[in-house]
């Protein structure tokens, strides 16, 4: 395609706009008003995101060796389990760490009641403790685990696996849902938007197929109209939204401070707009070329 039918399809596509203000701006401002909530409902979904993947990362398996094993013996089971698949920490606790750890926990006020015990009561307490990716592959670990000669038993918190993988299915389900909804809504005013700047320019159309253009060349206008119409509806809520999250963490924080504290409970602005941005404007483009080529496909039959 030629360097000046480009230009020309450009002009033309700002000028569908400018004829069809009233339309335009409705379809701007409803484009602006779905991905404005689409946005919100994104930086949600990534928050409560990292927080499903920090709790994931604290359900952890204990495992627990046959009595007698020593700790050679002990340090081959831990490097079998760092190879298998999912594994991403393991923790080591001794059977003296363990001993410590219940005198703190049990005798903390009165440590002199743990002196009667000549022995170490949990000689045999020795353990790993394995984070895995996911929770849904915790099973698959613990399966691959009991595999290994020397282990006695393995824990795991299966009533915190069930509902997490529960809670997971339900909020895909739902954001899916939620996606669907506004992308749906996005297109058909985009649709509308386009149908009249077609209505309008009916005649022209004509002309210009009956001189023989091509339909890529009289489609080209339209298309680039939605890809504007796009543009813009995505750059004005994505702006207001980054203004909007950044006050509202600010506060948040400033106000609780134990969020602080607890360190990547929220996500900050960048964080949330490294993915926001991108999928926002992808998004506004998206939904405007598809809402132009769907609406030409089926009007512009001269």
């Amino acid at each position: 395609m030629k360097l000046r039918s480009i230009g020309y399809m450009i002009r033309q596509g700002i000028s569908n706009i400018d004829r069809n203000k009233m339309f335009s701006v409705a379809s701007i401002a409803t484009m602006t008003a779905c991905i404005f909530l689409f946005g919100a409902f994104m930086s949600i979904l990534l928050n409560v995101n990292a927080l499903r993947t920090e709790l994931e990362e604290q359900v952890g398996v204990t495992v627990f060796f046959t009595e007698g094993i020593t700790e050679d013996e002990i340090q081959k089971i831990g490097e079998q389990i760092t190879k298998i698949e999912h594994v991403t920490e393991i923790h080591y606790t001794s059977a003296e760490e363990a001993w410590e750890k219940y005198k703190e926990e049990r005798f903390g006020s009165n440590p002199q009641l743990a002196e009667g015990f000549k022995e170490n009561p949990l000689a045999n307490s020795a353990s790993f403790t394995i984070f895995v990716d996911k929770i849904e592959n915790q099973q698959q670990v613990v399966d691959e685990i009991g595999k290994i000669e020397g282990v006695r038993q393995i824990n795991q918190s299966s009533a915190a696996a069930k509902n997490l993988k529960g809670f997971n299915k339900i909020f895909s389900y739902i954001s899916a849902g939620v996606i669907a909804v506004l992308l749906i809504v996005s297109i058909i005013l985009i649709m509308n938007t386009i149908t009249v700047g077609i209505t309008v320019r009916k005649e022209e159309i004509v002309l210009m197929k009956l001189i023989g253009a091509t339909d890529s060349f009289v489609r080209g206008p339209f298309i680039i109209e939605g890809l504007l119409l796009g543009l813009i509806g995505s750059a004005i809520p994505l702006g207001i939204l980054y203004a909007v999250y950044n006050l509202l963490i600010s506060r948040l924080l400033a106000r609780f401070g134990f969020l602080n504290a607890m360190g990547g409970v929220l996500l900050n602005v960048n964080q949330v707009f490294a993915i926001l941005l991108p999928l926002g404007v992808l998004l506004g483009i998206g939904i405007g070329v598809a809402g132009a080529r769907i609406t030409v496909k089926r009007h512009l039959d001269v």
